[in-house]
């Protein structure tokens, strides 16, 4: 209908004596049909640029930690992914908001295999944003030492503590595993990665990793089956924020 009204107002306009308004009028036509495209779709941030930039700068390329290639992902500029660091999401939690937020890093072999469905998810059941956390280097670290006991080996943040506590009710058990498959429990809860958490009124009310129960190696390739299962999963998540 945009273009019916570009039209009719042209005919009505001499261009030769007139050009400085037809220039005029191609520019506000042009900026209602910009206008409408952002109104129906997701806008496009520096936060999703970055995100973007992210997660595909390491497409294909060979992981320092497993010696295997990243997955590739192809992530749309237009996602609703927007950065915020521990601190910033506690205090929201403490103003009593409601939102989805998501703990991940880019090079994190699980979160690669979710992340698609959670951008496709969250854009088909109009989540416009997803706070994220980059979760990499701010979580406190266990080992076992020799008699298999948990021994602190890093600090978390003073932001990390906190959401500790905050999410508390959704969130899993640390654990860690003994050569012989055996599991310690740490004593404290732990932020993996990935976890979206759906937070409302200032309370958590559920988390999801997105991963399916098929998926047992992150590196393997994706059925639809199991991708079906991750949009299940993060559509659970996001149907709190739209009640």
């Amino acid at each position: 209908r945009y273009w019916r009204l570009f039209s009719v107002i042209i005919k009505n306009v001499n261009m030769k004596k007139n050009i400085t308004l037809v220039i005029i009028i191609i520019a506000a036509v042009a900026a209602i049909l910009v206008s409408a495209i952002n109104i129906k779709g997701f806008s496009v941030t520096e936060s999703s640029k970055k995100f973007k930039q992210e997660y595909e700068s390491i497409n294909d390329k060979v992981s320092e930690k497993s010696s295997k290639k990243n997955r590739s992902v192809n992530i749309p500029e237009n996602n609703p992914m927007e950065y915020i660091t521990a601190e910033k999401l506690a205090k929201k939690i403490d103003n009593k908001e409601s939102f989805v937020a998501y703990f991940g890093f880019s090079e994190c072999p699980w979160c690669r295999s979710v992340i698609e469905e959670l951008i496709t998810t969250a854009q088909e059941e109009n989540i416009r944003k997803i706070y994220y956390v980059d979760v990499k280097e701010i979580r406190d670290t266990y080992i076992l030492n020799e008699n298999n006991e948990p021994q602190k080996e890093k600090d978390g943040s003073k932001g990390y503590n906190s959401l500790i506590k905050k999410l508390s009710n959704v969130l899993n058990e640390y654990t860690l595993t003994t050569d012989d498959n055996k599991t310690v429990n740490v004593g404290e809860k732990r932020i993996y990665a990935p976890n979206g958490v759906a937070v409302v009124n200032g309370e958590a009310k559920i988390l999801e990793t997105g991963i399916s129960t098929k998926e047992t190696n992150p590196y393997m390739k994706l059925t639809k089956e199991m991708k079906s299962d991750s949009k299940k999963a993060f559509k659970k998540v996001f149907k709190y924020i739209n009640k």
